[in-house]
């Protein structure tokens, strides 16, 4: 896939708070014909970027937490440590009839860190998606401070386990990738894009053009109200829009090219971005964790994989 990087001009961003994009009228066929009423797709794999501040040596930790499930229902949960996805981690089979320790603590060490792992998946309860929901805790520290607390059951485990009050140091989501697959053009999640903002309903959505050809075409709101409407798909394979979300600008980016021309292994990608006042550039993810480690900026980013 190209960077989309390469396919944007500064100029074609537009700040609006309904947009509707108008493209040129070309014939082709329909390659993806779907209802307007279909079930959102469930997401296989979500990724969540952590960015926090050690004590020890006044630097920041990048830490990567993956929640996945395979076609089995089969689940995990992968921790990364560090900048490097290739350095220390953490792997644990969540679903596993034959793996029962789903609870425990790990230790091990990473430049020249010392990091422990607190778990207690026993009684979590899941959704459609593949992280729980609720009755669970993942804890990570380094050099015995807290670092990273997940799960509603966080901060009791805190108090009783690890013997301590001692609050989180800062820690920011940086940001989160959910990857699909399956038939359906329908994406549905929720993004929270500052502190003080709210969970945010966001759908996108690739349906036919009833009214006249029955051309593909990709409609993306927020909390139910359009905001971009991508006519001609086909030919408007890539593009961005800019929209105002909590008083933040957030770029929205969409790349398609693969569902129409390399079906087989290839998938579309949507990218949600708060973007600063002083930036002009767009960014991809091969420049998000070196922008990450400067700025404050968060991102969204949704894989989509269209099965045959």
């Amino acid at each position: 896939m190209r960077d989309m990087v390469t396919c944007f001009s500064e100029h074609a961003v537009r700040v609006s708070e309904t947009t509707c994009s108008s493209y040129i009228n070309q014939d082709q066929p329909c390659l993806l014909s779907h209802s307007h009423n279909q079930t959102p797709s469930v997401p296989n794999a979500v990724i969540y970027l952590y960015k926090t501040d050690l004590v020890t040596n006044q630097n920041q930790f990048m830490i990567t937490v993956t929640w996945c499930r395979n076609q089995l229902g089969q689940g995990g949960l992968t921790i990364n440590f560090g900048d490097d996805s290739s350095s220390a981690s953490f792997k644990l089979n969540t679903f596993s009839r034959l793996f029962r320790k789903k609870k425990g603590q790990k230790s091990f060490e990473i430049e020249s860190l010392k990091l422990d792992v607190y778990w207690d998946l026993s009684s979590a309860t899941y959704h459609s998606g593949p992280e729980p929901v609720d009755g669970y805790y993942v804890i990570i520290t380094v050099d015995s401070q807290v670092s990273l607390a997940l799960g509603d059951l966080a901060q009791e485990a805190i108090t009783k386990r690890l013997k301590t009050d001692i609050m989180l140091k800062s820690v920011q989501l940086v940001s989160r990738r959910e990857h699909y697959s399956g038939n359906a053009s329908v994406y549905s999640t929720k993004a929270q894009f500052c502190d003080s903002g709210i969970n945010h309903e966001i759908m996108i959505r690739c349906s036919e053009d009833s009214e006249k050809l029955k051309q593909p075409v990709l409609y993306v709101s927020i909390d139910k109200r359009t905001v971009i409407k991508v006519r001609r798909l086909q030919w408007n394979f890539r593009g961005n829009q800019t929209v105002f979300v909590d008083g933040l600008l957030v770029d929205l980016m969409w790349d398609v090219h693969d569902w129409f021309f390399n079906p087989v292994s290839g998938s579309a990608v949507f990218m949600f971005k708060t973007r600063t006042g002083g930036e002009s550039r767009l960014w991809l993810e091969d420049k998000l964790l070196q922008k990450h480690q400067q700025g404050v900026e968060f991102s969204l980013l949704i894989y989509a994989t269209k099965s045959p």
